[in-house]
């Protein structure tokens, strides 16, 4: 019994698409289906290596043959696929299901750049196309084309951006490496951001820096920095204290000026509010 036979029978009978590790799971299983075999035994080890090659035979054989299916590989897993001649018969068959509306060139021009240079910030995108790309990003991570793959190792730390399998399904690809040819648009040079501009890589001045000098506070170099003279300090003699005596007598008392207009005899005369009078 050949593999490449065996592995068709499983991409017949299989209700999806079947990656290698699933089929390589699937030769794991068998013995315990199968009574005293030994093919079925000694292909449960198989390397996914061997199963690789063997599908790329059988693809090729039906290639070959014309047949009105083929086997192919999209986005890592094996399935039969009919040609695209046949598909009026069978959409009157099983029916036509509604794909999403499909991309703009806008949103096809950013999916390309992040394809082709991913892992890609948003800001790197921008840097290609000249243009915001913030609505656009947005479609393409509601279809589920991209998604986040980490953070930049810059400034900011900003979220990075790659493709996923249903970019992969949704072109027919097998991989990244189906992705045609476009050397100039991995080349083009895209300026990363650096660390802030600031004194000894700091995000702020060392305090030393910020504090105004001893030397332009107290004018020993004869200049006052350009301060004005009430904001500069007083000299300590005049605002010391003279010593106080305790046998001394204590000073009297200075007189208070008598003001003769307002004496403690003279009585507070009281003005009537005219809004308050009983009269009104």
């Amino acid at each position: 019994m050949e593999l490449k036979f065996i592995l068709e029978a499983i991409l017949f009978s299989a209700q999806k698409p079947l990656s290698l590790k699933e089929i390589r799971d699937v030769f794991s299983g068998a013995p315990e289906h199968a009574e005293a075999d030994e093919t079925v035994r000694g292909l449960r080890k198989i390397k996914e290596e061997e199963l690789a090659a063997a599908l790329e035979q059988l693809a090729t054989e039906h290639e070959a043959a014309g047949r009105s299916y083929r086997l192919a590989c999209v986005a890592g897993a094996w399935q039969f696929v009919t040609e695209p001649a046949y598909a009026p018969w069978l959409k009157a068959l099983v029916g036509h299901k509604a794909r999403p509306p499909r991309l703009s060139q806008p949103a096809l021009e950013t999916l390309a750049i992040i394809a082709y240079r991913q892992p890609v910030t948003r800001t790197e995108v921008e840097q290609v196309r000249g243009v915001a790309v913030d609505g656009v990003m947005q479609t393409l991570l509601e279809r589920g084309l991209v998604s986040h793959v980490g953070r930049a190792e810059v400034v900011g730390r900003p979220m990075m951006y790659g493709t996923t399998p249903a970019f992969l399904e949704y072109f027919g690809l097998r991989g990244l490496d189906g992705l045609p040819d476009a050397g100039e648009l991995r080349r083009l040079p895209i300026e990363h951001p650096h660390t802030l501009a600031t004194a000894d890589g700091l995000a702020t001045p060392p305090p030393e820096q910020l504090s105004l000098s001893a030397e332009a506070l107290t004018g020993e170099t004869g200049d006052a920095g350009g301060l004005p003279a009430p904001l500069l300090a007083p000299p300590a003699e005049a605002t010391a204290e003279p010593p106080v005596d305790p046998d001394a007598a204590p000073s009297p008392a200075p007189a208070q000026p008598e003001n003769p207009q307002t004496t403690a005899t003279e009585p507070e005369t009281e003005h009537e509010h005219p809004g308050t009078s009983e009269g009104n």
